[in-house]
């Protein structure tokens, strides 16, 4: 018989610390099993041998559960928590939690990468709140770096061994967490190009443009960066910012674009936590483009201090070979 799920209707978020193949059969597997006798969906976003392993592990049971290598389930967080909602939206059914196994990929990342999943690890515990899923999220301790195996422990409410609950004494607010694991702001050189304040779109446009040319950028690539920092410039500009002052400057592989906001009365904008994470839906929302800005970039970053909101994105920059 199935075990009884978490209680409640939200999201309920747990890791998983494993350090061999039984170790991760002994939780996924129930965890699995449990889900398709309730008639639940389910999902196993893992690496191609965790898969292998769990389905010979169900049987003829395998069929019924959906997989997807881990590693192509969402390369960057935007794309990730998008591909989470996607499932859920594409799999719900009424009155059933949707169930997930989703391993993150840590190995051969930036510390800038890393840090940026491990916020986005925390950020799930709001970016989905309101949903009906358990998602489980593995980590092998055989491969992970010891400081990410630790994150796992601040990010989750709660990891499971087995069908064994323990909570995590050392979990953090999402908020908190996010801004005590941000990678250093780099700030722009002294040489960098600039523009504005302004609060004309079209002056965003051509600077943003000029700087992707000078960079190397062509044909879509350009056409996409000049994109992302529009939209980018939208989302300040609609959230009640009145001028953006530009600044772009090249870093090895990379355009990077930084967007200082500024609104009469001399505050910063009000920006939620992990804004911008969640993919468009039937009606218009002021997020929307900020995801965009996401999507189309390698890293965006928002930050809010004293009278100023700051938005900084890195677009990937033409490879060397290109430069030719």
């Amino acid at each position: 018989m199935p075990a009884e799920g978490p209680a409640g209707t939200g999201f309920v978020h747990h890791a998983c610390l494993y350090g061999s193949d039984a170790e991760f059969l002994a939780t996924a597997v129930p965890f699995v099993r449990d889900g398709l006798a309730a008639g639940e969906p389910v999902l196993a976003a893992t690496t191609p041998a965790n898969i292998e392993l769990l389905q010979r592990a169900l049987g003829e049971r395998a069929h019924a559960l959906d997989t997807a290598e881990t590693a192509y389930f969402g390369r960057r967080p935007v794309e990730r928590v998008t591909a989470f909602l996607r499932y859920h939206d594409r799999r719900a059914r009424p009155g059933r939690r949707t169930r997930m196994i989703a391993e993150p990929v840590w190995g051969g990342k930036s510390a800038r990468q890393v840090a940026e999943w491990k916020r986005m690890e925390s950020g799930l515990n709001v970016l989905l709140a309101a949903l009906p899923v358990w998602m489980i999220c593995p980590y092998d301790t055989r491969t992970v770096p010891a400081d990410v195996a630790r994150a796992a422990c601040a990010t989750h409410p709660a990891r499971l061994d087995g069908r064994r609950l323990i909570p995590c004494a050392g979990y953090a607010d999402p908020g908190a967490y996010a801004a005590e694991v941000a990678p250093p702001r780099s700030p722009a050189p002294p040489g960098a190009a600039r523009t504005g304040p302004t609060a004309r779109r079209a002056a965003v446009r051509r600077f943003a443009r000029e700087r992707a040319v000078a960079a190397g950028l062509s044909g879509e690539r350009l056409a996409l960066a000049v994109l992302a920092v529009c939209e980018a410039a939208g989302y300040l500009l609609a959230g009640g910012g009145t001028r953006v002052a530009l600044r772009a400057w090249e870093e090895p592989g990379a355009v990077a674009y930084e967007l200082l906001c500024t609104r009469d009365g001399g505050r910063a904008l009000a920006v939620p936590a992990f804004v911008g994470f969640h993919p468009p839906g039937p009606a218009a929302h002021p997020e929307d483009g900020l995801w965009l800005a996401r999507t189309l970039s390698e890293s965006l970053e928002v930050r809010a201090k004293g009278a100023l909101t700051r938005v900084t994105l890195r677009i990937a920059g033409p490879g060397d070979a290109e430069r030719l």
